[in-house]
């Protein structure tokens, strides 16, 4: 038997994708070229791997037998690789971050000079939803995973970086003005069209504790899966929500969205680094977290700081 570590990594994306054409996209190869690799890998074996029924590709059960040895192969080769490097007295292997979609205006800062210092880290960085970033650490596919809310189904470990306010914002053009004397009384809820974070968001949760402690029943117009997509709504007049400063930084600088002070806002919450309390960290998850805590509050205090004056 005789293939080559090239032709595990086509065939383990042929599987996930289970398609050529995808894999070819993937793989940045011609779908020809992706064929004669898997034909050539599919040669070594006496069954098949995979299948064509009604033009579509299906994987045998051998075929995912033969994917889970060569996930494991290219594991081991990979590790084989940082070890090497280690040995040359580098910092090498992977950093798994996944981090709830608001978080990407956090992530990157905390980051930045880790990486500066250790150029030789693979970094994958999952920016997504609240379910899925929860879901990685349960399922430890993950070293961290940057949220403003701690799961509440599994046991977490928790750095706290940094502070979050959530404000409820409009366009300026709206009717409904800022205050100029006094903030607005919790009832301009009940007046205002609401747009709300899609079900399961860290930002939702935060905006239903709100209105329950407060008694309030919201004029919910719509609901939205990111806050971009909200932003460009209330930008657009369509109504109002509450979103984390952190996230409209320019749109206010532009004056493109305000800020209208409430009675009981901002929500105020931290964004914190957790993972998994049975995680067995690598030499770069470890190193990592060390250099987070010796450094977090120069990194909140370059960039930051402004969020304390609003």
């Amino acid at each position: 038997m005789n293939f080559t570590l090239h032709q595990l990594k086509i065939f383990t994306v042929i599987v996930e994708k289970k398609s050529i054409t995808k894999a070819s996209e993937i793989l940045n190869m011609t779908q020809p070229a992706v064929s004669i690799q898997l034909k050539n890998f599919q040669d070594q074996f006496d069954m098949p791997l995979t299948e064509i029924i009604s033009r579509k590709l299906f994987v045998t059960d051998f075929g995912e037998e033969v994917y889970r040895i060569a996930i494991k192969i290219l594991e081991d080769a990979e590790a084989l690789s940082y070890k090497t490097e280690t040995f040359k007295g580098k910092l090498t292997g992977k950093l798994k971050i996944s981090v709830v979609s608001t978080g990407k205006y956090v992530m990157p800062y905390y980051l930045k000079g880790f990486l500066q210092l250790h150029p030789d880290i693979d970094l994958l960085m999952d920016v997504t939803n609240r379910r899925k970033v929860i879901n990685s650490l349960e399922l430890n596919e993950v070293d961290f995973a940057l949220v403003s809310v701690l799961p509440d189904k599994i046991e977490v470990e928790e750095e706290i970086l940094m502070p979050d306010k959530l404000f409820l914002i409009a366009a300026p053009a709206e009717n409904v003005k800022p205050a100029l004397t006094k903030p607005y009384n919790k009832s301009i809820f009940e007046k205002i069209p609401l747009i709300y974070r899609e079900e399961g968001s860290a930002t939702r949760q935060k905006m239903e504790q709100y209105f329950t402690d407060a008694h309030i029943k919201p004029k919910i117009k719509l609901e939205l899966a990111t806050n971009e997509a909200i932003k460009q709504a209330v930008m657009a007049g369509i109504g109002c929500s509450i979103v984390s400063i952190l996230s409209i930084k320019n749109e206010l600088k532009e004056k493109a969205l305000h800020i209208l002070p409430v009675k009981g806002l901002p929500i105020r919450s931290n964004w914190m680094l957790v993972w998994n309390k049975k995680k067995k960290f690598s030499l770069v998850a470890e190193s990592y977290l060390t250099h987070l805590r010796s450094n977090k509050t120069k990194i909140y205090a370059d960039h930051f700081s402004w969020v304390e004056k609003i």
